[in-house]
């Protein structure tokens, strides 16, 4: 399958009624639709990645994610389609746009990395340590060829982490006070760089996380990083921006990381997502 009809697809599926908020959108055509409605410096910034973004190189990935979803893989010989990533199993359609979320099975508030790491382990049965598991960043590793591939069913699908849980609830407003927390030598939150409009960092304008036209582009993580030419994740973004404050790292999967995506994530509630993006 090319990688284009990854993404038609279900395009085409949903051209028999009515479009909803609710259905698969292009990336590049979430993102048009954002650029029409809001004046932004942000987002204009974001034009030129519309005249690649048909061919991102993610896109790649994700097809390799979706091969790797649904191989037989690991001790167990199992595939991911008995994974519940909150809609049941195998239901990726909207998922990851209501994550992070609590799992009963767990008892944990979770993110769609540590969800994959559960269920390579509880279902596929690989080790903590195996490599598949361990290495995390970069478009050749199977961990980010997954998660592109699960987040690109949900672009166009609002943001909607849920907060009926106490423990999501809790989650959120750990990562609140993370958010707005001044430390380091420089003295710096994650709000001093995106709690108002108009900051730079050298030429790129930064998103401000009190305008959600600007926000859901900020957080829509997997994307393609031109300069980098890799795919990363959320979890990598974060680890960049805690360094850029020279605060101590943030690890991924941690309780601390989950909480900081799901205050992230819920700032940008009711914005539709763009999945997988491309960004600078």
């Amino acid at each position: 399958m090319s990688s284009n009809a990854i993404f038609a697809l279900p395009l085409v599926l949903a051209l028999g009624g009515t479009a909803s908020a609710e259905s698969y959108q292009a990336p590049e055509d979430v993102l048009q639709g954002i650029i029409d409605e809001v004046d932004s410096d942000y987002l204009t910034q974001s034009e030129q990645n519309l005249m690649m973004m048909s061919d991102n190189p993610a896109y790649w990935t994700a097809e390799e994610g979706e091969q790797l979803f649904r191989e037989k893989r690991g001790p167990r010989n199992a595939s991911l389609e008995s994974c519940d990533f909150g809609k049941g199993p195998g239901v990726l359609d909207g998922a990851y746009a209501e994550m992070p979320r609590y799992f009963d099975d767990t008892g944990k508030v979770m993110d769609l990395e540590t969800r994959l790491v559960h269920c390579m382990m509880t279902v596929q049965g690989f080790a903590a340590d195996d490599p598949v598991v361990t290495k995390r960043h970069g478009s050749s590793s199977d961990m980010m060829r997954l998660q592109t591939y699960i987040a690109s069913k949900s672009s166009g699908y609002k943001w909607n982490p849920p907060l009926d849980h106490p423990l999501e609830k809790a989650m959120r407003d750990a990562g609140e006070v993370m958010f707005y927390r001044r430390a380091a030598n420089l003295d710096f939150s994650c709000n001093t760089c995106h709690g108002e409009t108009g900051k730079r960092i050298r030429a790129s304008v930064l998103p401000n996380m009190n305008v959600p036209e600007e926000w859901t582009k900020a957080v829509s993580w997997p994307a393609y990083r031109v300069g980098n030419q890799e795919v990363r994740s959320s979890q990598h973004r974060l680890r960049g921006c805690y360094w850029q404050m020279r605060q101590g790292q943030i690890v991924a999967g941690s309780d601390a990381s989950i909480a900081l995506t799901s205050f992230w994530t819920d700032a940008a509630r009711g914005q539709p997502a763009i999945l997988p993006d491309m960004k600078r």
